[in-house]
């Protein structure tokens, strides 16, 4: 078990400079088009795998770092770039952290490759669970999968929404539900390749920020994936199954199902992403306040001004902490017994949103236009305490988890 600190060693610090180069030199020239054009920057994420950011090996050197920071650092310098951008780099990992999360090794080994592509031909990777009805209470999903034990595949109907890269993917990680009396215990997850029948785009949505970031509606309407796309074999699953509805007549202690499992393990990268952009609002307004000068002064010499960038400062770095905390946990082995995921994610997001709307305070009128990027960073900024558990889900969590109630 490696243990915690706070020191990156020379080959963490390698990485952080390179991806900072990659941020500082790729994604921010290019934030502003994507942003107003509203598509996925299919040359920037080319770009990301010619070099290697954009790869299943750079990912599972990151993930498997003892020290459980190799994920936020890489997060945190991506999305100080532009989160939009950085969003389409690293979508396709939730996607990954869910057959990784759930899948045999043979699954593992077979469908990551394909969600990557190769740096000629780049592929994304979508995982839909979310749906019209079922946002946060993952337990009134209604997609439904039904095991065709004649032909040894599952049959899949419904509707996802708010799927990063949902339609355009090579691959989807699918939840649904395969025992509706069981509640959210009766979820399993599935790979639905491109192009099978029934498979279908809805939707596009037109987002308030990360608009270089494809969000859609997926409809799968009669879909059929062979046996083996379900995530962790059947036999897995009715073993699963079975002591869920044994708890469920005793009254036992609830199960974690796959959506919430997937989930669990990424908040603290949302939480770094999070910290990302704080950190670039922060610093564009600290550069400003430096050099702006109103009644013969730089307005850094103003106290009010001096004191938002202070609090603004200490509340990224302990934001950090808690991220870098949660990633060490998890990597560790260490139960998050306090729901130090959760903790991590809920603050690092609401700092996001306080420091990029003070950012735009200390720009003053310069601030709310797109001249300068700290307009589009506070837009991006909201979907950090919405996505993967809103920041009342978190609280819920963590509450609940303090209290020894369960977690539905």
């Amino acid at each position: 078990m490696a243990e915690f600190t706070m020191e990156l060693n020379d080959e963490q610090k390698e990485v952080r400079d390179w991806l900072h180069g990659f941020a500082a030199d790729v994604i921010r020239p290019a934030a502003a088009e994507w942003d107003e054009r509203e598509e996925t920057p299919w040359p920037v994420i080319q770009e990301a795998a010619k070099v290697g950011i954009y790869s299943l090996d750079f990912y599972a050197q990151q993930y498997f770092d003892p020290t459980g920071l190799g994920i936020p650092m890489a997060m945190e310098e991506l999305f100080w770039g532009d989160a939009g951008i950085a969003l389409s780099v690293v979508g396709t990992g939730l996607a990954a952290v869910g057959v990784l999360a759930n899948g045999t090794e043979e699954q593992i080994g077979t469908w990551i490759p394909q969600m990557y592509g190769d740096p000629n031909d780049v592929k994304v990777a979508a995982f839909c669970s979310s749906e019209p009805d079922a946002g946060s209470d993952v337990a009134a999903m209604r997609t439904r999968a039904v095991y065709d034990e004649a032909k040894d595949e599952w049959v899949i109907n419904g509707t996802k929404t708010w799927a990063t890269n949902g339609g355009i993917a090579n691959v989807h990680v699918v939840v649904a539900v395969v025992d509706p009396e069981l509640g959210s215990k009766g979820h399993a997850s599935f790979i639905v390749p491109a192009g099978t029948p029934g498979l279908a785009q809805g939707q596009k949505f037109k987002k308030h920020g990360i608009r270089a970031s494809h969000t859609a509606e997926v409809i799968l309407d009669g879909v059929r994936v062979p046996g083996s796309c379900l995530l962790g074999g059947k036999e897995k699953l009715d073993e699963r199954l079975a002591r869920a509805r044994e708890r469920a007549k005793t009254g036992g202690e609830r199960v974690k199902n796959a959506a919430m499992a997937t989930f669990e393990a990424s908040r603290p990268a949302v939480g770094a992403m999070a910290v990302g952009t704080a950190r670039a609002a922060y610093e564009v307004a600290l550069d400003y306040a430096k050099t702006r000068e109103q009644f013969g002064r730089p307005i850094i010499d103003n106290q009010g001004v001096a004191f938002q960038l202070a609090d603004m400062r200490t509340s990224i770095d302990a934001a950090r902490l808690l991220v870098w905390r949660a990633s060490w946990m998890a990597v560790n082995g260490r139960p998050f017994t306090a729901a130090e995921g959760s903790m991590s994610k809920l603050f690092a997001s609401e700092t996001a949103k306080k420091v990029t709307a003070q950012a735009i305070q200390i720009l003053g009128g310069n601030g709310y236009t797109r001249e300068y990027p700290v307009e589009r960073m506070h837009r991006d900024a909201a979907i950090y305490t919405i996505f993967e558990g809103t920041s009342e889900v978190q609280r819920l969590v963590i509450a609940r988890t303090l209290s020894g109630m369960p977690i539905r």
